[in-house]
């Protein structure tokens, strides 16, 4: 392994080794608790502008298959950080290392470092650019580089991971169970693809829809047309006041179909309401955030990666609160007061992460009767 160095826009720097792709790359570095589950997070779109640290020590040690991607255009993320890597891994699904395919797809990764550090870092100085370079830099240079970077927000991320055309989506979850007998698709959703996971598609299936999934920008009037008996806001990356186009047609829509958004879709949705939407320090990025249930009192131990939330009570009067965060205390769920409208911040379709949460796409399955 060759050198690599980590350097951060406030100076701090870190050194390690090299063990993805050669080169340079330059993102908004935030760190992820989830134990296991690396290529679903590579593959996430929502990481779209972002370098991730992982916080488990042991990364790639079960290797990369091809079941396991949450994107059909491989990894998504700008960089990679872990403190061991293994080239050696053991996995019966498995067919390549974590280094070969990041190499494979470009992905400039460092490993070595203390990820401790960096983690108890960004806790304390919020998440900021960064650059990894494996270039044998000068870190003066690095540090020129990416000092006074503006940053992430305000651009529009969505246009680097949306799909270029419609398309119709009908693979189910996976299951050992061959024999599982799925429901009829009897019912249409339109997906609008902010930066769809695979799992929510795969999750939309499973519970009897008939699903099609449109870019970003495809108009109301369009969606409109293909007479959809629901549409889905899909995740997505980056900052949701950028994708105003989004927020024009969900507004265009409210009235007119049942709606259910996850992530960056909840965010678009608070948005369309007439809300605002507000930056956390450093995110929530893991499989491991306890969220409450409002109105069962179930907690649930959820998957999440975000950066941004929705200030619900700027639109109370439209909306009731149904989910909390209890690391924080923040929004997790909405619901309209009178549309059959709802939405959540967290990932029920898991991938990685528990499944705690899976229940939210039979509720919207079942406003349609």
């Amino acid at each position: 392994m060759s050198g690599a160095l980590l350097v951060l826009a406030d100076g701090t720097v870190f050194e390690g080794e090299a063990f993805g792709a050669e080169g340079e790359a330059v993102g908004e570095v935030v760190f992820n608790t989830a134990m296991s589950g690396y290529q679903e997070i590579l593959t996430d779109p929502s990481y779209k502008g972002q370098i991730v640290t992982m916080t488990y020590t042991q990364i790639g040690n079960y290797g990369i298959n091809p079941q396991d991607a949450e994107s059909v255009a491989g990894p998504k993320v700008e960089g990679f950080i872990v403190k061991e890597s293994f080239g050696r891994w053991s996995n019966w699904r498995g067919n390549q290392s974590i280094g070969d395919y990041l190499r494979q797809h470009n992905i400039v990764a460092i490993s070595g470092i203390d990820t401790r550090a960096l983690t108890v870092h960004l806790r304390t100085s919020g998440a900021m650019m960064g650059i990894i370079s494996t270039l044998k830099a000068d870190p003066r240079r690095l540090y020129q580089r990416i000092n006074g970077h503006p940053g992430i927000g305000g651009i529009d991320l969505v246009q680097g991971v949306t799909a270029q055309g419609p398309y119709h989506w009908s693979e189910p979850l996976w299951s050992l169970n061959s024999s599982l007998q799925r429901p009829t698709a009897s019912k249409k959703v339109v997906v609008y693809d902010f930066g769809v996971k695979l799992n929510i598609l795969r999750s939309l299936v499973s519970v009897g829809f008939d699903v099609h999934v449109v870019p970003a920008a495809t108009s109301a009037d369009e969606v409109l047309k293909l007479a959809p008996d629901a549409i889905f806001l899909s995740n997505g990356p980056g900052d949701p006041e950028a994708v105003g186009y989004a927020i024009e047609n969900v507004r265009k829509l409210l009235d007119r179909k049942p709606i259910f958004g996850i992530c960056l879709g909840h965010q678009i949705l608070g948005l369309a309401l007439g809300g605002r939407t507000f930056k956390l320090k450093f995110g929530h990025h893991g499989g491991n955030h306890p969220v409450k249930d409002l109105q069962t009192g179930r907690v649930e131990i959820t998957s999440q990666n975000h950066n941004y939330c929705v200030d619900i009570d700027g639109i109370s009067k439209e909306v009731e609160l149904t989910h909390v965060n209890l690391y924080d205390g923040t929004a997790e769920g909405m619901r309209h007061v009178h549309l059959p409208v709802f939405s959540v911040q967290h990932h029920p379709e898991a991938g990685p992460g528990p499944n705690d949460s899976r229940y939210l796409f039979q509720r919207f399955r079942d406003l349609l009767g």
